[in-house]
């Protein structure tokens, strides 16, 4: 894979160093084949600053998150406290993860078991890198003219009132920022939360993802931008439904950067 260095936590003990942040790869980013490349494309963002980074590798597991919404709270604290265990072996102080129910349990439900970390989303630390002048995206014109769109995950953003973060990174792009009509506060679940992504659909009029899909395609975007991996399969077999492959793309914020710094 060119362009890809990662280390591991225990790479860095062995070595007597702390990396800057962990990143948090998650159940997604590390086996579904759409979203590992959102990971290698945060990772070449990583890489390209110079930034000292380090993922858990084989010791990282589920954080618990779906098996919690799910309704089985016991199989999760037993998940949550084995990470816990490695975290804290490691003494890790800073999480960044692509993945907002990665980053909603490991910000809220870990600290009442002894998991206390700075977590953050990747769009809240790539705006950070930003605002310190460690990444530029001034004179990229990848995406200039391009009508953008935005999905709220409810893990960042009801969950945790985290907007501003994505709508800066797609600002920064030179883009145009068009909003749907339900976002932010308002926005509507892209139907793969709650565990909902390892069932089938109940009976109902319309598939959610399908609706959402629906109504951010009126906005004629070239891009739907997503910060989760589930609302990226959601909202990609959105666009398959309305057979809009060809005109409609979905990007997560970390590949519209990396595409912008043409990495």
């Amino acid at each position: 894979m060119a362009n890809i260095t990662v280390k591991t936590m225990a790479q860095y003990m062995a070595e007597g160093k702390q990396p800057e942040i962990l990143f948090w790869v998650g159940c997604a980013g590390s086996f579904d084949d759409r979203a590992k490349k959102i990971t290698r494309a945060f990772v070449k963002i990583l890489n390209n600053i110079g930034l000292d980074f380090a993922v858990l590798g084989t010791e990282e597991s589920c954080t618990g998150d779906p098996v919690k919404r799910a309704g089985n709270e016991f199989v999760f604290q037993m998940q949550a406290m084995m990470n816990i265990e490695v975290l804290n072996a490691y003494d890790i102080k800073k999480i960044v993860t692509t993945c907002p129910h990665c980053f909603n349990t490991l910000k809220n439900e870990y600290p009442n078991l002894g998991g206390n970390y700075d977590v953050l989303h990747h769009s809240q630390f790539l705006q950070q890198l930003i605002n310190d002048g460690k990444l530029k995206l001034e004179g990229s014109e990848v995406f200039k003219g391009k009508k953008i769109t935005f999905q709220d995950p409810c893990y960042l953003g009801r969950g945790n009132n985290v907007y501003e973060a994505p709508r800066v990174l797609i600002e920064k792009l030179d883009a145009e920022l068009v909003e749907m009509k339900r976002c932010k506060t308002r926005g509507l679940c892209c139907g793969a939360g709650g565990a909902q992504m390892f069932k089938e659909s109940e009976k109902g009029n319309v598939d959610i993802n399908i609706e959402r899909t629906g109504e951010a395609l009126e906005k004629e975007p070239n891009i739907i931008a997503t910060g989760c991996p589930f609302c990226n399969t959601m909202m990609t077999d959105g666009v398959k439904h309305f057979e809009k492959e060809s005109s409609v793309v979905v990007k997560d914020l970390a590949e519209l950067v990396m595409e912008a710094k043409d990495l």
